[in-house]
């Protein structure tokens, strides 16, 4: 099932919640509203909703324009909003103003700069600065004329993603600030893949080499469904549902309360593995007398895109042998371009640390987790629809998930003991599946649980991880972890 061309205007938060969370949800966005009332004296007059996202399968590989499986959670980012023509200028707060203070800032009219964002500086506002400039200037590029001179904007964020958890809070509150500039500029009709493509380009100004899928899931997404996602060659999302077994099956996100902030962490971790496997697919394409790779959307330019995963797979390792790694003049002498040319093209847009560059085990990783995606598909697609599925599709998509997730350990070392830990024990109380999710080195973890066997997933982690921790509140506890459904990607709601 393809996905709606443009982004849902809807009337009440049944349109957005599954049934369970109506009261919840209503008394949330009530509050939000009354909130935003006290604060800037009069009512909002629209609410750009995002949420965030869990990715089933697929780890690191939606920046090399592979094909990945998420889904969109319930947990969202909500912004309240009043525009206000007389002005270019944006107020924007957060329901919890000691967290993130208030802060304020002017847009400059067309020809008069861009809007400033400095990512060298961890601020919060710099998520909303970066989906409303790729919001401004797509605009712009496409001669909106109220994008010349656009209106201000008051604004209230009320978020319940959590940060650094690997469920992509800052890919909600772009994709949400983006929206959000759109509407304020008189979009009516906002189209889902023009909102998504612009938004990877924007979480870019934070100085995230963002891949894709983030933003796809967040806006693309569909109650019930995971959504597959393809990147190449253009952005195509088909939701795909899960076998109804008997019993049936459920995800459980665990935190590890072990936070990974990409923005912090960058120059060792996400940044560096995209800048390894741009250099693995360059190096690949050298030695294989490929000639240049053509220019893709990849946030380097250039992927190894198109090739077969499972012969491409055997090739690299015996093409890319050094197991301990390449240096940069490794590197330089097989392109045949100085190092400085090296370091300019490849590590000075998204600076990063290292003096070795592990290009087999990065590229095996992507290739095969690419392979292990299209089985997953495949495999749903199937069982999906069959009448009355057994429970070894459930075996069999739970293998591929701890296969990613021991790939993700030991070929693109992104995971953390705190997710081992964690999927260890999931799967000793009856987990098919356990794996990482979002960029790892923390954050969260995701399960493939029978709905009978959820609750001994959850004591076996409550008694043999989250009690050992010191400092945990009753509420991090209560909160640790969650059953999730599928849910509703970017929508718009008119007061």
């Amino acid at each position: 099932m393809n996905v709606a061309q443009f982004v849902p205007e809807v009337k009440t938060i049944k349109d957005v919640y599954p049934e369970a969370s109506h009261a919840l949800q209503k008394q949330r966005w009530e509050h939000l509203l009354a909130k935003f009332e006290e604060k800037y004296g009069h009512p909002a007059e629209f609410i750009s909703r995002s949420p965030g996202r869990v990715n089933i399968i697929g780890e690191h590989i939606d920046y090399m324009l592979f094909s990945v499986l998420p889904m969109a959670t319930e947990t969202d980012l909500l912004l309240a909003i009043h525009i206000t023509p007389e002005n270019s200028t944006i107020k924007i707060s957060d329901v919890l103003p000691n967290k993130f203070p208030s802060r304020e800032f002017h847009v400059p009219a067309a020809g008069g700069g861009d809007l400033e964002i400095d990512s060298t500086k961890h601020e919060w506002s710099n998520y909303f600065k970066a989906g409303y400039r790729g919001a401004l200037e797509f605009l712009r590029r496409n001669g909106l004329p109220a994008a010349q001179t656009p209106p201000g904007m008051e604004i209230l964020v009320d978020g319940n993603v959590p940060s650094g958890g690997g469920l992509s809070s800052s890919a909600a509150f772009v994709c949400a600030s983006a929206l959000a500039g759109m509407a304020s500029m008189g979009v009516s009709t906002v189209d889902k893949k023009e909102l998504v493509s612009l938004a990877i380009v924007s979480e870019r100004y934070v100085g995230v080499n963002s891949g894709g899928m983030d933003q796809s899931a967040s806006v693309l997404g569909l109650e019930g469904s995971a959504s597959y996602i393809s990147f190449d060659p253009e952005l195509a999302a088909e939701q795909v549902a899960f076998p109804k077994t008997t019993p049936e099956s459920v995800f459980l996100i665990a935190n590890t309360y072990k936070t990974a902030d990409k923005h912090i962490t960058r120059p060792i971790h996400y940044n560096l593995r995209v800048v390894e496997t741009t250099l693995a697919a360059e190096v690949l394409a050298k030695k294989l007398q490929l000639g240049p790779l053509p220019e893709d959307a990849g946030p380097l330019g250039s992927t190894l895109k198109g090739q077969k995963l499972e012969e491409i797979a055997q090739i690299t390792e015996m093409v890319l042998h050094q197991n301990d790694g390449y240096t940069h003049e490794d590197i330089a002498e097989i392109l045949e371009i100085p190092v400085e040319r090296l370091i300019s093209q490849y590590m000075t847009r998204f600076p990063i640390r290292a003096e070795k560059f592990l290009l087999q085990s990065r590229a095996l990783h992507v290739f095969k987790e690419a392979a292990r995606v299209v089985q997953m598909y495949k495999q749903l697609v199937v069982s999906s629809a069959e009448e009355n599925p057994s429970e070894d599709v459930l075996v069999r998509l739970g293998e591929l998930m701890n296969a990613s997730q021991n790939s993700c350990k030991e070929l693109y070392d992104c995971s953390c003991e705190e997710l081992d830990q964690l999927c260890r024990l999931a799967r000793s109380a009856g987990s098919y599946g356990s794996r990482l999710t979002g960029a790892g080195w923390g954050g969260c973890s995701v399960h493939l649980v029978s709905k009978d066997k959820a609750e001994a997933v959850k004591n076996a982690w409550m008694e043999g991880y989250y009690k050992k921790l010191e400092g945990l509140s009753e509420e991090q506890l209560n909160e640790a972890v969650v059953e999730t459904k599928p849910g509703a990607g970017a929508v718009l709601f008119k007061v």
